[in-house]
């Protein structure tokens, strides 16, 4: 939830549009701005006509003022077509046509100026066309401060060919025009509010991350812009537009303290600053300090991972950096300096063979503060990790010729750590931790027995002087925070980072931007899809096992019923057999005889004539 800013007396939201007439009666100015969001346009315009209903009402003049864009003046045709860079000026507000998306805003605007013309006396309306306003949280160029300030690609876009020169005003300048027109209560109703710029949205992208982000550009197709999410229509529609126009009545007729008048590209070191502040995207610089094998880096970890900061070490450093210059080496461009970067590769190589694959302090110091001064380092911040060794160290890389007090405006103070820990352990414990490490995890490190004992007693001793490390940092008033390293249980670490934490404060960036969490929601539905597949395939070879069973038990069945009736008609025909036999021997003959009988005389009841005959010549009977 967003603080309540200390100049509002009383908030409101959601009301409904009688209880909001209510208090917008109250009100002696009334401004309403459609700049960024376009749904308050019906709100606007039944405000002004709700007042206006009532200002036979009114206990006293009241003035209302709308906030417009200057995308009301976008498809405006030239006025000289034989020079059409000329400007437009509020003069030809007359003529001014809007772009197809913004034509309730013109009309928003017709109605406020004829509502102003009723009863001035009693109600005053004014429009300002506002420029696209920059300063403090960006707006609409947000996407490309933060796309420069995460540095996460390398060539930041520029859509389009960049050569349509797009109006603008700092928000705080935007502030002292309508400041303006509430005290001096022009006649004129109508004002276009630009800064004197008359910038292409390239010089403006690149002015951005020259300063902020890594310093080159790449022009894509127009079409690519519809794909950035975090701009909405009415972004794209006004970073596309192509626009000349001057404030000329603003500079004639009030009295402005410019915050930005030569617009953003001549001003842009003073926006940036304004955009990191307004943002909280404040680096933050921390050094971790201490004996080796202590788990410094083990710590710096997982401060830059809470963090989102950059870890610094020695090592990967000056491997990174010669890994560079040598690319540097192998391009053909013209903005990289070949013979300048051949020669400090030389020098570099050179200095390592003479030292056995180690580089002099001299070398280390720049290699180390050219790395602290990158736009990564100095956006996000960094972890120092077990660097500077030394006090000479630390003072030729934070503070060089100048003495501590000097520093306050000088560069160097932005690559100074705000917060210095030292984390430190027993001899012992460090001892037993290293030689329990598994070699192959000691091969090839400085953790063998002999040169970890050496860099340990080096460290001591450096550790005992006058001029310490630690002195360095409690002269200029950084007072390092002692941490103690007393057991290799994973808890003791986040004991640590947990106090670090709590010393260091929240987290000065974005945190989780909105790609990480659709990234880790990604990732939990997968593996939803993946637990539910799962699932399913069980239940399928349950079912087809208890359908085999099934099978097989009606198989069964069947054979078993199949087998009872052959042994039941087996049982029938046996039985069956002495009665077949007296049949055929008994009655047969007599039956035979008795039908040829019958078959002679054809009496009228064959079946009594067969009984009686049955009866009379039956052995038996």
């Amino acid at each position: 939830m967003e603080e309540k800013c200390a100049f509002i007396a009383e908030e409101y939201s959601n009301l409904k549009r009688e209880d909001l007439l209510y208090h917008l009666m109250k009100c002696d100015v009334i401004i309403y701005d459609i700049t960024q969001h376009a749904d308050q346009i019906d709100e606007a315009q039944w405000a002004v006509s709700a007042i206006h209903e009532e200002i036979d009402q009114f206990s006293g003049p009241k003035m209302f003022i709308l906030v417009s864009t200057v995308m009301t003046w976008a498809m405006t045709k030239p006025a000289d077509k034989d020079d059409p860079e000329i400007p437009f000026t509020e003069e030809h507000y007359r003529r001014r046509k809007a772009h197809p998306n913004f034509h309730d805003h013109i009309g928003l605007e017709k109605l406020v100026v004829k509502l102003g013309k009723t009863k001035s006396s009693q109600l005053s309306t004014y429009v300002v066309a506002s420029g696209l306003p920059y300063g403090m949280g960006e707006h609409i160029f947000h996407l490309f401060f933060k796309m420069s300030w995460l540095g996460e690609v390398s060539q930041v876009p520029i859509f389009g060919d960049g050569s349509n020169i797009i109006p603008t005003i700092h928000i705080n300048d935007l502030a002292g025009i309508i400041q303006n027109v509430i005290d001096h209560k022009p006649k004129s109703q109508y004002f276009v509010a630009v800064d004197d710029s008359k910038n292409t949205v390239e010089d403006i992208i690149k002015a951005i991350t020259l300063v902020l982000g890594p310093g080159k550009t790449q022009n894509v197709s127009k079409e690519e812009i519809y794909l950035i999410q975090e701009l909405t229509q009415t972004d794209i529609d006004s970073l596309l537009v192509n626009l000349r126009i001057d404030a000329t009545y603003l500079k004639e007729n009030f009295n402005i303290q410019w915050v930005s008048e030569t617009g953003m590209v001549e001003n842009i070191e003073q926006i940036t600053e304004e955009y990191k502040q307004t943002r909280g995207l404040l680096p933050l610089r921390i050094c971790i300090l201490g004996p080796p094998a202590v788990g410094k880096s083990t710590i710096a970890e997982r401060i830059c991972k809470h963090y989102k900061l950059h870890h610094i070490k020695l090592k990967e450093t000056i491997t990174e950096t010669i890994e560079i210059l040598e690319s540097c080496v192998l391009m053909e461009d013209a903005e990289n300096d070949q013979s300048e970067a051949q020669e400090f590769l030389d020098t570099l190589k050179e200095n390592m063979n003479q030292n056995g694959g180690r580089l002099d302090d001299q070398y280390v110091i720049r290699i180390m503060r050219d790395k602290l001064r990158t736009k990564p380092c100095m956006n996000q911040g960094f972890v120092l990790d077990g660097f500077p060794k030394t006090y000479e160290q630390a003072k030729e890389l934070f503070t060089g010729d100048e003495e501590p007090e000097d520093l306050q405006s000088k560069h160097e103070k932005k690559i100074i750590p705000e917060f210095v820990f030292f984390v430190d352990a027993t001899d012992d414990f460090l001892k037993n931790r290293v030689l329990n490490l598994p070699e192959t995890v000691v091969e090839g490190t400085s953790y063998t027995p002999e040169q970890f004992l050496r860099r340990l007693a080096n460290f001591r001793e450096r550790n005992v002087e006058d001029e310490t490390l630690l002195n360095y940092f409690e002269d200029l008033e950084i007072h390092p925070e002692h941490l103690e390293i007393t057991s290799n249980d994973d808890n003791e670490y986040l004991l640590i980072l947990e106090k670090i934490c709590k010393k260091v404060g929240k987290p000065k960036n974005y945190g989780t931007i909105l790609e990480e969490v659709e990234e880790k929601e990604r990732q939990q539905a997968e593996q939803q899809l993946k637990k539910q597949a799962a699932e399913r395939a069980e239940a399928e070879r349950q079912e087809k096992e208890e359908a085999q069973h099934r099978d097989q038990c009606w198989g069964e069945w069947n054979q078993h019923l199949e087998e009872v009736r052959r042994q039941e008609h087996d049982l029938l025909e046996s039985q069956s057999e002495t009665l077949r036999n007296y049949l055929m021997r008994d009655v047969m003959p007599t039956l035979t005889q008795g039908l040829i009988e019958c078959c002679r005389i054809r009496p009228d009841d064959p079946i009594d004539f067969l009984a009686e005959y049955l009866l009379k010549n039956n052995p038996e009977a």
